[in-house]
């Protein structure tokens, strides 16, 4: 059984979040709108009952607790829900969680102290329709109608006083020279025409340093960069910010969702040129063969969770366009075995194949060996697993991490036997120029 409180219906639901957050925890899966006109739901949530952080290496297999909480407090009788969420999971799952999947040499240094799994179990949320153009204050029965109304009446006070600006201290600077992202390439071309793989998903990371608030950096973010799968993560040492177009996994019903992104083209201002460019993209052989080769990859993932013969690819290097770039997406469902649960699901599947490579072990092998730090938060994924049985996560690509006053940010692509390193090279730009632009505007400076 669960509750539901109709609340004011806004356009942008940054205030409602502006009013939870000083409850802890705060989480914001924001769909982008409404510079994102294709997003749908909001979910916004504080206060989990219960918090569990856990990395790859500790004596006790993550994805078994995180089962383990999901089970805890799973109602006695099914909950049906039109709404995505109705309590349950919150959280990240960092790309290195992949550590307690497969076994990976460790070569790359830790530079970060976020957790590899930080979720929550929230037992009330915001839930806001922006198709409907309604907002819901959603809980489950264990939460009191006092608590309810105390909820409702900060949703409904005024907006607290504004967050401090952000501020950079300096520009961007990257983890590699162009002359070393150049020498790691050749590296990976040799691997790949050694037979070692087919394609590795290679990045490089920016930093920084900053003063102010997260917070503020990624209200600006989310009007440069307006994506489907964004999100902000307020820990109490760490702020994740994602503005990820990219889905990793959704369960409802049974029913199995993935939509990887490999193809990429920059958006161009005149039209005729964006057009062009678009349309570049989808004739690509290069870019439909590395597409295909994720979307194999993905197919033998998902078989190994979904029922015989259910796993099907109904959209094959379909283009979507986003505020600075074109990508080729290709969607594949599958129907999820009964005996399968989300997180079963989840486990088996990650991290995801569109950012490591194929065959999979093998590139995370040839990442852990080349890319000079560890992924962190880069490549992981967050979302929600709700007590009413659905799932839907992001691949955690266009994200930034902020700790310790500094900033973190990621870029990469799949490398293939015939990818040009100038082009590759100038595609990590690409994918994360308005971020880091936006946020070095104020210094008048561009990354470096």
């Amino acid at each position: 059984m669960i509750t539901q409180r109709p609340l004011p219906y806004l356009s942008s639901s940054e205030t409602y979040f502006e009013k939870l957050r000083p409850l802890g925890h705060g989480i914001f899966l924001d769909s982008g709108r409404p510079g994102c006109p294709w997003g749908r739901y909001d979910i916004l949530a504080a206060e989990p009952v219960e918090l569990l952080e856990l990395n790859a290496d500790d004596p006790v297999n993550p994805f078994t607790q995180l089962e383990q909480l999901y089970q805890r407090y799973q109602p006695e009788q099914p909950v049906n829900s039109e709404l995505p969420f109705c309590g349950g999971i919150l959280g990240h799952f960092s790309y290195d969680l992949g550590r307690a999947v497969e076994q990976l040499p460790e070569q790359a240094d830790v530079f970060s102290r976020l957790p590899d799994m930080r979720v929550g179990m929230y037992l009330w949320a915001l839930v806001v329709d922006h198709h409907e153009q309604t907002a819901t204050l959603v809980a489950d029965h264990r939460v009191t109608a006092e608590k309810l109304d105390q909820i409702e009446q900060r949703l409904q006070a005024e907006t607290p006083a504004a967050a401090a600006p952000f501020n950079l201290l300096k520009p961007f600077t990257a983890n590699l020279s162009k002359a070393e992202y150049q020498q790691k390439l050749a590296q990976i071309d040799d691997y790949i025409h050694s037979g070692d793989c087919y394609q590795v998903n290679f990045a490089q990371r920016w930093n920084s340093e900053y003063q102010g608030d997260a917070w503020s950096a990624y209200k600006q973010l989310r009007v440069a960069a307006p994506t489907p799968y964004s999100a902000f993560i307020d820990g109490e040492a760490q702020q994740i910010l994602s503005l990820s177009p990219e889905q990793f996994l959704e369960s409802h019903q049974q029913q199995v969702t993935t939509k990887p992104i490999k193809g990429t083209r920059p958006r161009a201002a005149d039209s005729t040129e964006d057009l062009r460019l678009k349309q570049e993209l989808s004739e690509s052989r290069k870019d439909r063969a590395e597409n295909l080769m994720i979307v194999d990859l993905l197919r033998n993932d998902l078989s190994k969770v979904c029922q015989h013969n259910s796993v099907r690819v109904p959209k094959l290097f379909n283009i979507e366009s986003y505020a600075n770039v074109h990508h080729m997406v290709s969607t594949v469902t599958g129907e999820l075995s009964a005996d399968v649960s989300p997180v079963a699901l989840l486990e088996h599947c990650f991290p995801g194949g569109s950012i490591t490579g194929a065959p999979k072990i093998r590139a995370m092998e040839i990442i852990e060996e080349l890319e000079p730090h560890r992924r962190s938060i880069y490549c992981g994924s967050i979302g929600y697993i709700s007590l009413c049985g659905r799932m839907d996560t992001s691949i955690t690509i266009r994200t930034l991490l902020c700790e310790d006053e500094k900033i973190f940010c990621w870029a990469g692509g799949g490398i293939v036997a015939d990818s040009v390193t100038e082009m590759e090279y100038e595609e990590t730009f690409d994918k994360v120029n308005n971020l880091l632009n936006c946020l070095s505007r104020q210094m008048g400076t561009r990354n470096e």
